[in-house]
């Protein structure tokens, strides 16, 4: 994104100082994350909707502070998801609590969710507050819904969309709609953006899913198939679920031998599940652009679609 390049490296060298820690353990696990990279899409999906809406195209302090808060909440979200699905690696490199221990990675975790709250509070907006605050809410009622319904042959495909909107898609409704708070916007563009937000996250996440299980480990950095491994029933294979009896069986017995994740993804592969699954995605996807299209028309929106375009083009 040419137009926000100075931004995102501004927040890459603010984000190093944001979690500057005088102990040099959580320095360095909290570093170990930044370190590892990532596609920047949340902050990206700020800086162009505060483009979008504000009437001198410029991006406010404020909604930089904001872009740099939300990476950060997700930065903890993920040293925590890699505690309870016990992951060694993350975008290739070895993970906190595999580099330290799980009491460091906690404490990092922790420390990361407590910096953002520092930082939020600063920004001296309550309603902002109240917006991303619901968000580390939601990324606990995420994980308790995904453990209790661990390697859980009954779920369906609702409970899985609403797991996914508390793990992933509040992140970036909240953060959308607090843009739109920030630029002193009326309610009804708050809610524009919130929806916005919404349908690409859940775009988003269930396309992560898909990855899961027909992406390389190289690609992932993380081994294909983690979900199956950790019991997180996804879109495709819940699909699958009616169709293969063998799955459930496997499923029911945890997959205690290695090549029966192989054989699960083998299965998956062999049904239309995929196609399902990326159909979800794609509706999700078209809520999302729509609301650019019909109500953002009238100011330059391209990158902004553009953002939302190659979400969807990650599969194929």
């Amino acid at each position: 994104m040419k137009s926000i390049q100075t931004e995102l490296k501004q927040l890459n060298r603010n984000l190093h100082k944001m979690i500057a820690a005088e102990n040099p353990i959580l320095y360095l696990a909290a570093e170990q994350l930044f370190n590892a990279g990532g596609k920047r899409i949340r902050p990206t999906v700020i800086f162009l909707i505060s483009k979008l809406i504000n009437k001198n195209k410029i991006i406010s302090t404020e909604q930089k502070r904001l872009a740099e808060i939300t990476e950060i909440i997700h930065t903890a979200s993920l040293v925590h998801d890699d505690i309870v699905d016990n992951c060694d690696t993350r975008r290739g490199i070895e993970t906190v609590h595999t580099a330290f221990n799980n009491k460091i990675a906690v404490l990092a975790g922790d420390f990361l969710f407590a910096q953002s709250s520092w930082y939020l509070a600063n920004l001296n907006n309550l309603n902002v507050v109240k917006t991303i605050s619901k968000i580390i809410t939601d990324f606990a009622e995420g994980e308790v819904q995904q453990g209790v319904k661990s390697f859980d042959c009954q779920i369906s495909v609702e409970e899985y969309i609403e797991k996914s909107f508390y793990k992933t898609a509040s992140l970036l409704a909240c953060s959308c709609k607090a843009t739109a708070i920030l630029n002193k916007s009326n309610k009804n563009i708050q809610n524009d953006f919130y929806l916005y937000g919404k349908h690409l996250g859940l775009a988003f996440q269930i396309i992560d899913d898909i990855l899961d299980l027909t992406g390389l480990s190289k690609e992932l950095g993380k081994p294909a198939g983690s979900d199956l491994i950790n019991g997180n029933l996804t879109a495709p294979l819940i699909f699958t679920l009616n169709k293969r009896s063998k799955l459930k069986k496997m499923i029911n017995q945890e997959f205690q031998f290695k090549e029966n994740i192989n054989e699960a993804i083998y299965i998956i592969k062999n049904t239309n599940s995929i196609q399902k699954a990326k159909d979800i995605a794609e509706e999700h996807m078209q809520l999302a652009i729509h609301i650019i299209k019909s109500k953002y028309y009238y100011t330059n929106n391209k990158e902004l679609l553009s953002i939302t375009y190659y979400v969807l083009n990650r599969i194929n």
